[in-house]
């Protein structure tokens, strides 16, 4: 004889298969789960590849590099990386504190992590809806009404108002459980533009110091042609003393004279221009470091900034290694997770809620068990027209995804372009820089001998004046040189990143 079932745990056990299935739906998850759009980007940069040949794409014949360009061809080092703080390569003792007062008190730094402490809220707010909602109310009323107990005498009627006390102490939890994944997948993207956000902050900070070092090195340069046409025009006053006393000793005509003075006014006129401009750069620097112009000031130095060795690494690495490409491949994860939030809009919601209190109508019997209260049951809710708006709304969202995908892929696209850009500048600068020198040297050693030439009475000064404003050019032009490899270095090095790593966005 077989034994009966016992039912009596049946209902026992009823609480907890609910809770179970709650569980179950709570899995559920609609929606794309997010993967990262995939894009070309090469084995190897073409330019650095060609810079190591010592060619440049378009035909041109390979060539050895010489020796005084090897800083500026792209490295690739084994264990050598691009750090923090990569001004250090430039081994400049005053840029390296102008970065360290840029990193405290640049506002459009300052800016962007306001923004992503703004991120950062909305975080918390997104993943405050896994949570249930507690409250408690209370509440204390007195009410009136006519009496039921009235008392007549002819035409009058006598009575007394019936007054009720009611007093009231609940408190109540409602719970929205995320049975499709709307919750998660906010909370998802949320996460996302967390990350974007960090992003942006390093790439505005690599930016600021980006536009601080090209501002600084083209102040630098501009106090070497300060320098440069103050000798000049040291040179020139001489020149002019001498023709003058030539004139009156009947050797020079005045036309010579009248050369020397030109050449003198005009090169006084290219100093002065130069002042204007030092002091823009030197405002402009203020501007970047969170300071008045007026408060600001940056006296001239005679070093220059060396050209480092800049380690590029591959093409895969820059999708790390650019804060504005892994800001927009967040943005792109941002976006998919919305395309799961719309796609929830379409199931019905659960809601479970209990409440539970005190109600009496006499103060000291407020709090006893014959006065409380309680309730507790689920809610469904689902919508049945809408006229359209969640499709549309779930459209929107993919059609969101598909510009943020576009506009990764594209951010990817120019930042390889960039760094291409950059290392065929770098490498052409170098080869420039040796041919400068050669047409450099040779500017003096021309100055010299034609110099020698009219000490001699062998020609007359025009010629002089024509070889001194080659040989001034020609040293004008070399230090632009060097100011444009510092500022190409300094624009390579963001390309490439600067010394951000897409691992490290979370430490802010």
């Amino acid at each position: 004889m077989s034994a009966s079932p016992d039912t009596s745990t049946t209902p026992r056990l009823l609480p907890w298969a609910a809770c179970g299935v709650l569980l179950l739906l709570s899995a559920c998850t609609v929606g794309p789960d997010y993967r990262r759009p995939g894009m070309e980007v090469g084995a190897a940069y073409k330019q650095a590849t060609s810079a190591t040949q010592g060619g440049l794409a378009g035909g041109q014949d390979a060539s050895p590099i010489p020796a005084a360009n090897a800083g500026w061809v792209p490295a690739q080092p084994r264990d050598q990386a691009l750090r923090g703080d990569w001004w250090q390569l430039f081994n400049d003792p005053v840029l390296s504190s102008l970065m360290d007062t840029l990193q405290t008190s640049n506002f459009s730094i300052a800016q962007a992590e306001a923004q992503y402490r703004q991120a950062q809220a909305l975080l918390q707010s997104t993943r405050s809806g896994l949570f249930p909602t507690v409250g408690t109310s209370a509440s204390g009323t007195r009410s009136g009404s006519g009496s039921e107990d009235r008392i007549s005498t002819g035409s009058d009627s006598f009575g007394r108002d019936r007054v009720v006390n009611q007093y009231m102490l609940s408190g109540d939890v409602s719970w929205e459980a995320d049975v499709w994944g709307r919750v998660r997948r906010g909370v998802e993207s949320s996460r996302a533009g967390l990350e974007a956000s960090a992003a942006d902050v390093a790439n505005t900070r690599l930016s600021m110091q980006s536009t601080l070092a090209q501002t600084y090195f083209r102040l630098r340069v501009m106090d070497a042609e300060q320098r440069l046409l103050r000798q000049t025009v040291e040179a020139y006053e001489r020149s002019l003393t001498m023709t003058m006393n030539r004139l009156a000793a009947g050797i020079a005509a005045p036309a010579d004279v009248a050369v020397s003075r030109t050449q003198l006014e005009n090169t006084r006129t290219q100093l002065l221009a130069l002042d204007w401009q030092r002091a823009q750069l030197e405002h402009a620097i203020a501007v970047l470091t969170g300071q008045p112009p007026s408060a600001f000031a940056l006296n001239a130095s005679q070093i220059l900034g060396t050209v480092p060795v800049i380690p590029v690494g591959l093409p895969s690495q820059l999708l790390e290694r650019r804060p504005d490409v892994a800001a927009a491949e967040r943005r792109t994860a941002e976006a998919n997770a919305q395309i799961g939030v719309a796609q929830a809009a379409w199931f019905p919601d659960l809601t479970l809620s209990a409440q539970a209190g005190f109600r009496s109508g006499q103060w000291a019997q407020w709090l006893v068990a014959p006065a409380s209260f309680w309730s507790l049951g689920p809610a469904l809710a689902l919508t049945i027209f809408d006229g359209g708006a969640r499709q549309a709304q779930l459209d929107q969202a993919r059609a969101g995804y598909d510009a943020q995908v576009a506009a990764y892929r594209q951010t990817v696209l120019t930042a390889l372009r960039e760094v291409e850009d950059y290392l065929v500048q770098l490498h052409v600068l170098g080869q420039e820089q040796v041919t400068q020198g050669r047409a450099l040297a040779s500017a003096r050693e021309s100055l010299r001998l034609t110099q020698n030439q009219y000490d001699a009475g062998l020609i007359d000064y025009l010629s002089v004046v024509q070889v001194e404003t080659t040989a001034l050019s020609t040293e004008r032009a070399a230090l632009q040189l060097t100011a444009d490899r510092l500022v190409a270095s300094v624009q390579l090095i963001a390309a490439l990143g600067g010394g951000w790593e897409a691992a490290g966005a979370a430490d802010l």
